[in-house]
């Protein structure tokens, strides 16, 4: 047979394969997190036909002539360079701005993913739109420790935050400087004990000749503040015993009574009505007293060979011997981008470069294809000599 023939063959196999890989980036143009793939293409062995000649005094030396045998597929390489992002306004969509992937785990088995758009089950676990769970690391009051092995990211919905007793509480605005002596002010807070009961907390205010008196009844904490031109010639702090109050930002101006107890640093216990997912990965919950507390941080891996990684479906995939292990680290660090939250990281795929990548598959299918049928009319004519 004429190697011409076989030539031809592997062409149309070789263009084949490259006409299905450049058909699956299309079809994956609006795949989340898909990353689109090339082929590459060599030759195959070539036939020798003449051996090379040594160069003499004589006579020069003579290149080898070889007949090449075809072409065949080198390798199909991924491209990971990263997607545009589509802006989803859901919390729990997450994008790699950078570097590496997100840690899954599917029944016995870790899958890395680029593709973040995940939601939370019944249970409250992490997981992806095939039900594979989030990998992470969970918080232990408020605090991460990355330096564990980590587990499925949970968000616990019946999550409390304690409660936090009141030790400091402030008082600002004016007393009036041209009040009667006599006059009183009363100004009450809601505090906390350890327990989160709520009490009030309750100053009275006394004009004197000097300035004011301030007293708390309930522990007979007392003090006296005095003025110079409307500032505070002290800086007054009663000790309740169970709070200290700070008083140093009050002033005695005339005409103005706005002195008041603005803030303290107690709380009732709180449950969760919110969360939100910073750009370390950290799942940072909201509760019903105002607190916020970290409870989870998501894992990132990164790989010293990505392209090594071997598709797994899903927009996943699975650890290869040339991929090298994962190395699982907090998003920012160690090489793996941050986190953005309420959007989604789109395919890569370049549909103006993959229409010009299908014609050239297409143009190298015909002429492979005029190969074989070349070929064939030779080997007809070849056969025909004896008629």
């Amino acid at each position: 047979m004429l190697r011409s023939l076989y030539s031809g063959i592997s062409g149309l196999r070789s263009h084949q394969t490259m006409l299905d890989v450049v058909g699956n980036n299309i079809a994956n143009v609006n795949t989340a997190g898909f990353k689109g793939s090339s082929v590459l293409f060599q030759d195959s062995l070539s036939q020798m036909t003449g051996n090379p000649g040594i160069p003499g005094d004589e006579v020069g030396g003579r290149n080898p002539a070889q007949v090449g045998l075809g072409v065949q597929v080198a390798a199909i390489q991924t491209n990971f360079s990263p997607g545009s992002p589509q802006s989803t306004g859901r919390a729990s969509d997450l994008m790699i701005s950078g570097e590496g992937f997100f840690a899954v785990r599917n029944g016995d088995e870790t899958l890395y993913t680029r593709a973040g758009g995940f939601t939370f089950d019944a249970t409250g676990k992490m997981v992806s739109a095939d039900g594979s769970i989030v990998q992470g690391w969970t918080a232990e009051n408020g605090v991460v420790n990355p330096g564990q092995n980590p587990g499925d990211i949970v968000l616990p919905r019946e999550a409390v935050a304690a409660a936090q007793q009141t030790t400091e509480a402030t008082v600002t605005g004016n007393l009036p400087a041209d009040a009667e002596t006599g006059d009183e002010l009363v100004r009450d807070i809601t505090v906390f004990d350890a327990d989160g009961a709520a009490s009030v907390l309750s100053l009275t205010f006394t004009k004197t000749d000097a300035g004011w008196d301030v007293a708390d009844a309930e522990s007979g904490a007392a003090g006296s503040l005095t003025f110079d031109g409307g500032e505070q010639t002290g800086a007054l702090t009663l000790d309740t015993g169970d709070t200290t109050i700070d008083l140093s930002g009050v002033t005695g101006y005339a005409g103005m009574s706005t002195v008041a107890i603005t803030d303290q640093n107690g709380a009732e216990a709180g449950t969760l009505t919110s969360y939100a997912i910073t750009d370390d990965g950290s799942v940072v919950g909201t509760f019903s007293n105002g607190a916020t507390e970290t409870i989870a941080k998501i894992a990132l891996a990164t790989f010293e060979n990505p392209a090594g990684l071997e598709k797994a479906g899903g927009a996943s995939y699975r650890v290869s011997v040339n991929s090298g292990v994962a190395q699982l680290g907090e998003a920012g660090q160690g090489g793996a981008g941050g986190l953005v939250s309420g959007a989604l990281e789109m395919s890569n795929v370049d549909l103006s470069q993959e229409f010009t990548n299908l014609i050239i598959a297409q143009r190298g299918f015909q002429a492979s294809a005029r190969t074989t049928t070349t070929s064939d009319q030779v080997l007809e004519e070849l056969v025909n000599l004896k008629r």
